[in-house]
């Protein structure tokens, strides 16, 4: 299957970071997602009942980062792609979380994983 849904740019402010400092403000990052999804279901029933539904996703990946306060990015993108494969269903998944400013000389850095099989 080639069928991907996309998420870009989703904002997502959270507790993140090792320093103290930063475990006492909300930091803003930005998730991409790329979600293996066979697409021809919903196109053929026009139902968002049979679709990935983006605005589901995208509100449980906001909870679970905020809830999470992970220390590091690699952390968070572990945690997130788990739980788009259990919650979801997502067989594969390309997960990009960004941290912009946290590194001055950068516009962001961040952390790309893929899990699962594109099948």
């Amino acid at each position: 299957m080639a069928d991907v849904v996309l998420i870009e740019g989703l904002a997502v402010d959270a507790v993140i970071g090792v320093y103290d400092w930063e475990r006492e403000i909300t930091q803003r990052l930005l998730v991409d997602l790329e979600m293996a999804w066979d697409n021809r279901v919903p196109a053929t029933s026009d139902s968002v009942a049979d679709a990935l539904d983006y605005a589901a996703v995208s509100e449980r990946v906001g909870q679970c980062v905020q809830n999470l306060k992970p220390q590091l990015l690699e952390t968070a993108a572990e945690t997130v792609a788990e739980l788009l494969q259990q919650e979801f269903g997502v067989g594969w998944l390309r997960l990009t979380i960004r941290k912009p400013g946290a590194v001055p000389a950068a516009t962001s850095v961040g952390v790309r994983i893929e899990r699962g099989n594109l099948t």
